[in-house]
């Protein structure tokens, strides 16, 4: 369901979760402009943003949705524009995904902001279709990893209000009721789940269609963004010298022995959305493991409380308990109607002084080298592990083939019932054609 709203302020659930919630949100119907309602004609100057909007409960408060608030009344008060938002919410799995719509609205310069996940904004800067944000004042102050993740062609074609890190939501005391160490490797984390089933637990992993893949990208990149050879072996991987399947395999036997054993529901996992497909459950001390994004451990709409000791850890890898970072990120419409006034836009809630009242409000890691705050008790271990630099990219415009929308998709086709061979078959059909 489309739905437009004159202000971003007054119901701010488009940008709920900014960093994050993009990834969990999908499209609906045939027509991406099914339901839209047309602005207002004004004197104000307006700027156009589409965003997903919080399908779980759009109207409910969260330290998220007010982080995002207050930038844009930053935004608007400074420049004396209104921003008007398109939000996008999905009935169910049958739908078209947000990506789907967005790429459609983008392509067609229907809006002058995008709120985007990495895969359209490898697709949509590839197509030009993207400003170049790499002059503006605030793209100075970026992290690297901001830069490595989102520059096409030379052009910084999108910028995040936060790093959004992937982790395991641990319920902490059912593993000490089992007497159970925090898994480092994927040996380890089956064993864990091989306890848990023993003792009457029916499902130890809570899945949804779209973070499986975080499992995956854990498991195949630990050594290529850690062992000090990232440049040459992405080289190798873009001149087809070295091939994607041979860093997905293992991962790809991973769930898959997940899924024989009973430790993840594919069947369910396959047609749930994210947080709402296995939240419920993790909430009622029914599933001990979920996967989730950093700030759903700040939001009482995701895992911000909780009646157990809750913890947030990487996936297991070869080098231990590892994050998984994605970028999704603001971009301008390259041919957007506003465009001018939608990249003061971007000035503004991109700045330092935005990007510290957003990290201050919401407890996530600020894009800017420049702000730092103080996160949740939960997610000290997976912060701890960001600091020392040990992570993988979910996603890596660098990589001539697109890696989170790609793995995520095929991981569907594993739940779906093909084989590994099969997955790592489309791996090899997709790099080749990203040669060609």
């Amino acid at each position: 369901m489309i739905k437009c709203s004159k202000n971003i302020i007054k119901k701010a659930a488009a940008l709920c979760l900014a960093g994050a919630a993009v990834m969990a949100v999908t499209a609906c119907g045939e027509n991406p402009n099914l339901n839209l309602v047309e602005e207002e004609e004004t004197d104000t100057r307006i700027v156009n943003l589409f965003s997903p909007m919080e399908k779980t409960n759009p109207d409910a408060e969260n330290v998220a949705r007010s982080a995002a608030d207050k930038t844009i009344v930053m935004a608007e008060e400074e420049l004396g524009v209104s921003v008007g938002y398109i939000t996008y919410t999905a009935e169910d799995y049958q739908d078209k995904t947000y990506d789907d719509v967005a790429l459609d609205r983008a392509r067609n310069d229907m809006d002058d902001i995008y709120l985007l996940n990495p895969d359209v904004i490898k697709t949509l800067g590839e197509e030009g279709k993207l400003m170049d944000l790499s002059g503006l004042e605030c793209a100075d102050n970026l992290r690297d990893v901001i830069k490595t993740a989102n520059t096409i062609d030379g052009k910084l074609v999108a910028i995040p209000q936060e790093v959004v890190a992937y982790g395991l939501f641990i319920n902490k005391d059912m593993f000490d009721r089992y007497h159970l160490e925090l898994p480092e490797t994927p040996e380890e984390f089956l064993e864990c789940c091989k306890v848990f089933k023993e003792n009457g637990i029916e499902t130890p992993v809570g899945a949804n269609r779209w973070w499986l893949e975080t499992f995956v990208l854990a498991q195949a990149y630990a050594d290529l963004y850690n062992g000090g050879n990232t440049e040459a072996e992405i080289a190798a991987l873009n001149s087809g010298e070295s091939k994607y399947s041979d860093y997905m395999r293992s991962g790809f036997e991973f769930l898959q022995e997940m899924i024989d054993c009973g430790y993840i529901d594919a069947q369910k996992a396959l047609v749930s959305e994210a947080i709402e497909g296995e939240g419920a459950d993790f909430l009622a001390g029914k599933t001990p493991i979920v996967m989730a994004y950093w700030g759903a451990a700040n939001t009482d709409t995701a895992y911000g409380k909780t009646d157990f000791n809750m913890t947030v850890i990487g996936f297991p890898s070869s080098r231990g308990q590892m994050p998984v970072i994605s970028m999704t990120g603001f971009g301008v419409g390259a041919d957007a109607e506003h465009a001018e006034d939608a990249r003061r836009v971007m000035e503004v809630i991109l700045s330092d002084e935005a990007m510290r009242v957003y990290a201050e409000t919401n407890k996530v890691i600020s894009p800017s080298k420049n702000v730092e705050v103080e996160c949740v008790p939960a997610l000290k271990p997976l912060s701890g592990r960001i600091e020392e630099n040990v992570y993988v990219l979910g996603a890596n415009a660098n990589m001539q083939m697109e890696q989170w929308g790609n793995t995520c998709l095929i991981v569907r086709d594993l739940l779906e019932g093909a084989t590994v061979d099969e997955c790592m078959a489309e791996f090899d059909r997709l790099q080749e054609e990203s040669l060609r």
